[in-house]
């Protein structure tokens, strides 16, 4: 296959294609009822003119006829005077008329059969486009219904065009939605560990934050110590203190540790 064959081929794909796109079979279905319903109109105007031609022609024979029937009145009439050439002139006048009558009527028989024809023609493609015309109806109603019926399916699946365009918009509103949460969760977070200011709020100076920091410190030292004290009055080097049980023995230690804390207090 030659490189013109090829890019022939190829551009005659891509055109199909392209038609196959924009085409619309229902446009396509009238177009053709129309082209046919043209067709059927020179048809009936081709009927009528072989009828008016057989029209014309049959007045032609009815004059000649008229003409003829004089004639042999004048020959009569002559022969009667004893005007025997008159007679002989009108008879040979008559003669002549009767051969154009005679051809006249050929034609007349031609364009009667072939106004019997295209009756007959124009007949029968009469029916088939009113077929033609119901078949097309029903198919462009089958179109239509196949179609929504396709655009429904095509929203409810989420595939069609719109609906698609649609379920971006809406993924992209979830995803900014999620970041903006995300990034005032850890906004929140960096505020709490004292990592950024609240510049909203009223600021610390730098005594309070260290006296803070010391309550804090102050107050871990503290239950550290007391939860040494009550593992060493529980076991007796037992390494798991009873936290629960014992109620006596637990009473008893702390009755004992709630005086030596309140001195160092002092």
């Amino acid at each position: 296959m030659s490189v013109f064959q090829r890019l022939s081929m190829i551009f005659k794909s891509k055109a199909n294609r392209a038609l196959d796109s924009v085409e619309d079979p229902r446009e396509t279905l009238d177009y053709s009822y129309q082209r046919q319903l043209e067709l059927l109109q020179k048809v009936r105007r081709g009927v009528a003119d072989v009828a008016t031609s057989r029209k014309r022609v049959e007045l032609q024979v009815q004059q000649l006829e008229q003409q003829s029937g004089k004639l042999e009145t004048q020959s009569r009439a002559a022969l009667q005077q004893g005007r025997e050439d008159l007679a002989r002139e009108a008879l040979t006048r008559r003669s002549g008329l009767q051969s154009q009558i005679d051809s006249l009527k050929q034609q007349h028989e031609q364009l009667q059969g072939e106004e019997q024809k295209l009756t007959l023609a124009a007949q029968r493609l009469q029916a088939k486009v009113d077929a033609f015309r119901t078949r097309k109806e029903t198919i462009k109603a089958t179109y239509t219904a196949a179609q929504a019926q396709t655009q429904i399916s095509e929203a409810f699946s989420g595939i069609s065009e719109e609906m698609g365009d649609v379920g971006m918009a809406v993924q992209r509103a979830e995803d900014k939605t999620a970041e903006m949460q995300a990034r005032a969760g850890a906004v929140d977070e960096l505020l709490a560990s004292g990592a950024l200011d609240d510049v909203t709020g009223t600021a610390k100076d730098d005594i309070q934050a260290e006296l803070d920091r010391m309550a804090s410190t102050s107050g871990v030292e503290l239950e550290l110590e007391r939860m040494k004290r009550e593992i060493g009055a529980g076991g007796g080097g037992s390494a798991t203190p009873q936290i629960e049980g014992g109620g006596a023995q637990a009473g008893g230690a702390g009755n004992q540790v709630q005086p030596h804390r309140q001195g160092e207090g002092s």
